[in-house]
């Protein structure tokens, strides 16, 4: 395995690993919206705030926020870089199952003799047919 590939596979365990909980989600979700503090990050839920501390420094690791200095406070800004290389690394398995279920679609639609594009999936009747 070359250098950047496991570069990469460590980043993205770590993004992942940051993404397994709901609470880092959330944070994420929140700090899309623009920098915050961690009393604003930490008002919606009901966890201590060195809990709270926890989880943005496991973000931090993973490069998903920065922490800058303001005076007293510290607040968390959204860094989009490795949830790119974990898109980019799931758009392959996107595009595997796609084809994986156009196929399922194209035999099923084969074996039940019916036709795409029309509500009932099948090819549009006469009229007299009906």
């Amino acid at each position: 395995m070359t250098a950047t590939a496991t570069l990469d596979t460590e980043s993205l365990d770590r993004t992942f690993g940051a993404l397994s909980d709901p609470i880092r989600r959330a944070i994420l979700g929140r700090l899309a919206a623009g920098p915050a503090t961690v009393m604003e990050l930490a008002a919606p839920f009901s966890v201590s705030l060195p809990a709270i501390s926890k989880h943005l420094k496991v973000l931090e690791r993973a490069g998903l926020i920065t922490r800058g200095r303001q005076a007293q406070w510290r607040p968390a800004e959204l860094q989009a870089a490795p949830l790119h290389l974990a898109a980019d690394w799931l758009e392959g398995y996107r595009r595997f199952w796609e084809e994986r279920l156009d196929r399922l679609d194209e035999y099923l639609r084969e074996i039940q003799g019916t036709q795409p594009g029309t509500p009932d999936g099948r090819a549009d009747r006469e009229e007299g047919e009906r």
